[in-house]
């Protein structure tokens, strides 16, 4: 995974000797792609959880499964050592 910075020094090869430029399209390639909402926004990812509602949505899920039991299909034939 290439960090925003090297991705526009590869894209916008030619702005490399200009730091203000370079800054202007770092900033620019952050808001447009590295940014959870955007990813989001586009379907790519489900949902984006809050640093502070991290804790309750584990605990939740893992209520849900608290009594889940999982159910093996029979088995038909044995695997016979050939």
């Amino acid at each position: 995974v290439m960090g925003a910075k090297g991705a526009t020094e590869i894209i916008h090869r030619a702005d490399l000797g200009d730091a203000e430029k370079t800054a202007e399209h770092v900033a620019d390639y952050e808001d447009r792609f590295a940014n959870p909402f955007v990813a989001a926004e586009r379907g790519f990812i489900d949902e984006v959880i809050q640093p502070r509602s991290t804790r309750k949505r584990v605990s939740r899920a893992f209520a849900s499964l608290r009594n889940k039991k999982q159910k093996m299909p029979w088995k038909k034939h044995d695997n016979i050592p050939l």
